[in-house]
């Protein structure tokens, strides 16, 4: 029977597959090219999250850094230079399990555009508000990032970070993942609409409408 030491070692082996599974499936789906993006898991008093500087295909589980939130960190590779990112939403959300930066296409587009995703369709209530913000500029990998990004992530799950790309959170990575691929599958159909006219948004009493819908949407516990 494993002691508790060995169960943390064990939690953190699966963690650290995990992760390199995930980036996998965002490359696979073209979310991100090379060495872009970057995503974690919230540990006891820390967190995994992918290294710096190092391509999909070549992605090992002993190269995934365990880190303080504090920056601090013991390992043989260094983490994600946008850890700080990272950090910052799981010490501002609590519930938050697994956070995951990419730079798809149509977020980045949107992004560019220093824009919000409205409401065009119902799905976008799903990320806790009647839109999707867009984050104040800041320099990639910089502290002023990461307080802009908590700062567009208030009472949302996923926001987009200005001329950048977008970054999504939830209460575990499957969560998280899917709420990265569901924000650039809206942000494209967004994009699509606008360039046939003008999209028309969900307005008035219908909003409240949605709230309550998705509040007993699922499986519930």
């Amino acid at each position: 029977m494993a002691t508790g030491k060995e169960s943390i070692v064990m939690e953190l082996e699966i963690e650290r597959t995990s992760l390199i599974t995930a980036t996998q499936t965002l490359d696979a789906s073209g979310m991100n090219v090379g060495t872009t993006g970057n995503i974690s898991v919230r540990t006891t008093g820390g967190m995994l999250i992918t290294p710096t500087g190092i391509a999909t295909s070549a992605l090992r589980p002993e190269q995934m850094v365990a880190m303080q939130l504090d920056g601090s960190w013991d390992a043989a590779f260094r983490p994600s230079s946008e850890w700080e990112m990272h950090a910052e939403i799981y010490k501002a959300f609590p519930e938050a399990g697994a956070v995951v930066h990419a730079h798809p296409d149509h977020c980045v587009a949107l992004s560019c555009l220093r824009e919000p995703l409205p409401l065009f369709h119902y799905m976008v209530a799903g990320f806790g508000g009647d839109d999707v913000r867009c984050s104040d500029y800041a320099l990639f990998a910089s502290s002023e990032l990461a307080k802009v990004a908590v700062v567009a992530l208030k009472d949302r799950t996923a926001c987009l970070l200005a001329n950048h790309g977008m970054i999504a959170f939830g209460g575990d990575l499957d969560t998280a993942l899917i709420r990265t691929i569901k924000l650039e599958t809206l942000a494209r159909q967004y994009l699509l609409a606008r360039s046939a006219g003008t999209p028309v948004l969900i307005e008035g009493s219908e909003i409240p409408a949605i709230r309550g819908r998705y509040k007993n949407y699922g499986q519930q516990k």
